[in-house]
């Protein structure tokens, strides 16, 4: 197994191909195909008891439902890998969590006529459960996987390392989609039914397998834990390392008001990668080949945006940097709200792709800035800004669904996530960023 070197070539390239690994997850499942294959596949208006919901709104309460379990929980766990010394093997659990969640899609088959009332129900049950247990895999191994960087790399190298987890990320995710849009559109090609959905739950499997596989290499590059485990309650240990980080971060003004301007901004990023999907199919009748397509674009143009960004960052600063992003992504809600043609929205999924990679990746490095120099406890620390990440993602898809909901109107919802771009961008202005590679 390795064992943890500052700026050593194969550990960086070991911790980028967990991005690889993972966001095979966030683009076939969370953005790409899934969205559109979950709404084929349920009713448009789904019954809960006397409530009637719409499945697009469904969909985001099921986003908001996770990340809300997971904001409650990831705190604990990180305070527990801190003390303990697991984070590799949390990492390693919330994978196989999320990869076999993933796994499990492909028995969604969705509701028929043909039907009884009850299997219906079930398929339902069984497509909403078994993708918030996949996100809980997906989101839930973040926090360990984002602490390793101040462990693996010098400061100076923050902005352009964590953009390269980023970069390996959207690149191998398009690899698989590539290969599952050809599936979708060309299944005779594979020796596979061009009728029923076989095809598309096919590529949740791929997905499942892409993920256990790639993320061996990270699992062997990275420094192991501990075999020493220190003794006592590791509940109560936990804790304890958590509200110790806590009273550091309460005295920290600009560790603590980033982490509130990171909370609004997030909020809309997130909101708009994870329901552009649904907006797209419902309000300008986006295709699965089509949106794929869209979605193919962004990504490429995602690669690109979180590494000039970085370099950005290096020229004037990560301050600056997240600014201009933040001004960006203001005009891309206004922009989406207006559009009625599909044309314009690769225009706009173009802009989405510049500014989505690098906001991301100078987001976690700025945190890292932040954090005290040779901070041990990074986990813990990082936990914070998991959620504070996780309740943006609460609160911006909760927002989404519930303006949908009442106004029916999916246009509306765009201008509440401008909203939350505005109060971020105020927020971040107030943050000083003191190190000296940083330019404010």
């Amino acid at each position: 197994m390795a064992t943890s070197v500052m700026n050593d070539k194969k550990v960086i390239n070991g911790w980028a191909f967990f991005d690889w690994a993972n966001s095979a997850f966030a683009l076939v499942i969370t953005t790409a195909i899934f969205p559109v294959y979950y709404l084929q596949s349920t009713y448009d208006i789904i019954n809960i008891g006397n409530f009637e919901i719409s499945n697009s709104s469904l969909y985001a309460f099921a986003i908001s439902g996770t990340y809300l379990i997971l904001a409650a929980f990831s705190p604990l766990l990180s305070g527990m890998a801190d003390y303990g010394g697991r984070k590799k093997r949390y990492l390693k659990i919330f994978t196989r969590i999320g990869a076999i969640a993933c796994l499990m899609l492909f028995f969604f088959t969705g509701v028929s006529d043909t039907n009884t009332l009850a299997q219906n129900n079930f398929q339902t049950i069984l497509g909403t459960g078994a993708f918030m247990l996949s996100m809980v895999g997906f989101a839930g191994g973040l926090v360990f996987y984002n602490a390793y960087l101040p462990e693996i790399v010098t400061e100076d190298r923050y902005d352009m390392v964590s953009a390269k987890g980023f970069s390996y990320g959207f690149f191998g995710s398009v690899l698989l989609l590539i290969v599952n849009l050809a599936m979708i559109q060309k299944p005779e090609w594979f020796g596979l039914p061009q009728e029923g959905t076989i095809v598309v739950r096919l590529s949740f499997i791929m997905v499942g397998l892409w993920w256990l596989g790639f993320s061996q290499i990270p699992f062997r590059r990275l420094p192991d834990d501990p075999t020493e485990r220190k003794k006592g309650n590791l509940f109560k240990k936990g804790l304890e390392e958590l509200y110790s980080v806590w009273k550091e971060i309460r005295t920290q003004f600009n560790t603590r008001m980033f982490l509130f301007s990171f909370f609004f901004f997030n909020a809309g990023v997130q909101s708009m990668l994870y329901l552009a999907g649904t907006f797209a199919e419902k309000e300008l009748s986006f295709g699965a080949a089509e949106l794929i397509i869209l979605i193919i674009l962004l990504q490429f143009v995602g690669i690109i945006g979180a590494l000039f960004f970085a370099k950005v960052s290096e020229w004037k600063g990560n301050k600056f940097s997240i600014v201009v992003m933040l001004m960006i992504w203001i005009a891309i809600c206004l922009a989406a709200y207006a559009t009625e043609a599909k044309l314009g929205f690769y225009y706009i999924a173009a802009a989405v792709g510049l500014v989505m990679g690098g906001m991301q990746a100078l987001s976690r490095a700025t945190y890292s800035k932040l954090m005290p120099e040779k901070t041990e406890d990074t986990t813990s620390y990082f936990s914070f800004y998991d959620v504070f990440e996780k309740l943006a993602i609460v609160a911006g898809t909760f927002s989404f669904g519930i303006v949908e909901q009442w106004t029916g109107n999916m246009r509306i919802s765009l201008l509440a996530m401008a909203s939350f771009f505005v109060v971020g961008l105020l927020l971040f202005l107030r943050v000083t960023i003191r190190r000296p590679e940083a330019i404010n």
